[in-house]
């Protein structure tokens, strides 16, 4: 039997190629049998088809039906979860650094989602098989607070707010170098890298970029500061203060390539995510602390 997928395009998607999106998003799917579909009326946008070379837009709804899909078990896993707050329609949890948080290529098993399977009953089905409840994501080696939809009209509400830039997203991050200013903002659009595909750039034709940040603590040549996201590129901030000239430390793709602090990964934190409940439009903020390992950075760096 054909399997059907419905994926809602998230803000960092915004501009791709409608085969290229799909066969991102669909792990099983080459490009080639991608472009099949698509001539064949096997994937939509919103409820109509569209060319293969359709720049998909933000909050478009792509149908895909798949003829012959892999077959995949999500087995829920006893993965430890720390659970923010949970009501009927979504959760809030704090996500560890180091877990994926869907299944894809390379991380087929022991993901958030596997977790989320095995500590909450329900979940949104709009992203898919591999994504139920998925609203959001965090890069694997990213840590603090996510949102999840337990249904698909949570999920709507959320993935509207997101669109229209109306949830709060802060996120701290040590960089390296010493920030001069107290208050700044990086305006700089953003794109995927036109000499290494796996990263993202600062370029002329990117989408636009706007990251806000505070410079809460200087050290000798390290800065902490919190960062507003304005818009939610793929990563954003990484992007934006390696572009700067501050990249943060730890990063292995954007950085300098050296280890700190013995890091093998970015010291970037989701440190508070605010938005309107999709059922009373009450506005809710969580927060999350740094994780142990990032204290014990900035400990070190005030010795």
């Amino acid at each position: 039997m054909p399997q059907n997928e419905l994926i809602i395009v998230a803000e960092e998607m915004d501009g791709e190629r409608l085969d290229v999106f799909v066969a991102e998003q669909v792990e099983q799917l080459s490009r080639s049998v991608v472009k099949s579909l698509i001539n064949e009326g096997q994937v939509l946008v919103n409820g109509a088809r569209q060319k293969a070379s359709y720049h998909v837009r933000e909050g478009d709804e792509i149908s895909i039906e798949i003829p012959e899909p892999q077959v995949l078990e999500l087995v829920p896993r006893d993965i430890p979860l720390e659970i923010i707050y949970q009501d009927e329609d979504l959760a809030v949890i704090n996500k560890p650094k180091g877990l994926v948080v869907h299944p894809a290529h390379g991380n087929w098993d022991y993901t958030l989602v596997n977790a989320l399977l095995f500590h909450i009953k329900d979940l949104s089905g709009i992203n898919g098989q591999i994504r139920p409840g998925i609203v959001h994501r965090l890069d694997k080696d990213t840590s603090g607070v996510m949102v999840v939809a337990k249904n698909d009209v949570a999920h709507r509400s959320l993935a509207a707010q997101i669109k229209d830039h109306s949830i709060k997203r802060e996120y701290i991050a040590l960089v390296h170098g010493t920030i001069k200013e107290n208050l700044g903002t990086i305006d700089a659009p953003i794109g995927r890298s036109k000499v290494d595909r796996k990263k993202m750039a600062v370029i002329a034709n990117g989408r636009p970029a706007i990251s806000k940040y505070q410079v809460l603590e200087r050290y000798h040549n390290y800065s902490l500061v919190k960062v507003e996201l304005l818009t939610g590129r793929t990563h954003q901030i990484r992007v934006h203060f390696a572009y700067i000239k501050h990249p943060v430390v730890g990063d292995p793709l954007y950085g300098s390539g050296k280890k700190h602090f013995n890091l093998d990964s970015q010291a970037l934190h989701a440190h508070l995510l605010g938005f309107n409940h999709p059922r009373t439009g009450k506005y809710l903020e969580f927060t999350s602390p740094l994780p142990e390992y990032f204290q014990e950075i900035l400990t070190s760096l005030r010795l």
